[in-house]
């Protein structure tokens, strides 16, 4: 890696957050621990680490807590998160996902399993064939700064809600299939069912305001304007 990679790891039990700081600054990332949700915030805002991985249940505020918080600021869009728990049932998965997680590992954790989960979230990143900034109509959007701008507005999304909306807007008209959605912007690793795309979908358009994208019935959706 050219640059290092800042990861902040939060998590209550001291022997996760040793194991996991070992084997992954023996990846050359440059770690960053935190014992809770409020010391989690803290270090996030001035350390602006490039990835955060988050125990769900932690002292003070949760993983949940925390993730919707930095959600909710711009400048945070940008950044991966990882939730771990010990709650491996599909709804807490679902409901991590749509919380802005990239990723979502249950306990025990193997670390060999993480750090190639880590890995190919940082290879998903600005891929070579991405343009900096998507211009379709009225709509400019800027992959960099994660923003999009609708006649001069700018319009603030979550991280997977950009995602998907530069994806449909780099190709206009074009109908991406589910699974295709599912693969480019979760992963092939991270498994995640059809309502995931369906509420953020609704919560792109409720933010968006105009009538852009387009659901083809049992197939996917499609970016027109």
């Amino acid at each position: 890696m050219s640059v290092t990679k800042k990861i902040l790891i939060a998590d209550d039990e001291p022997d996760i957050l040793e194991i996991l700081s070992f084997n992954l600054s023996a990846e050359g990332y440059d770690i960053t621990t935190a014992k809770n949700g409020d010391e989690a915030l803290d270090k996030a805002i001035s350390n602006k680490p490039d990835l955060i991985i988050l125990d769900v249940m932690m002292p003070g505020k949760n993983g949940i807590e925390v993730c919707n918080i930095l959600r909710a600021q711009p400048l945070f869009n940008p950044t991966l998160i990882i939730f771990l728990t010990a709650m491996s049932d599909e709804s807490s998965e679902i409901k991590g996902l749509e919380t802005g997680a990239d990723d979502y590992i249950t306990k025990p954790i193997s670390p060999k399993v993480l750090v190639s989960k880590v890995n190919a979230l940082f290879r998903r990143l600005g891929g070579p064939d991405d343009v900096a900034t998507i211009n379709v109509g009225n709509f400019e959007i800027n992959r960099e700064k994660y923003l999009v701008t609708f006649e001069g507005k700018e319009i603030i999304l979550a991280r997977k809600e950009f995602e998907l909306v530069a994806l449909l807007a780099s190709k206009p008209g074009k109908v991406f299939l589910r699974n295709e959605i599912l693969n480019r912007i979760w992963g092939t690793e991270v498994i995640v069912g059809d309502r995931t795309i369906d509420v953020h979908i609704r919560k792109i358009r409720q933010k968006l305001g105009v009538d852009c994208i387009a659901t083809v019935k049992g197939v996917g959706y499609k970016f027109e304007i």
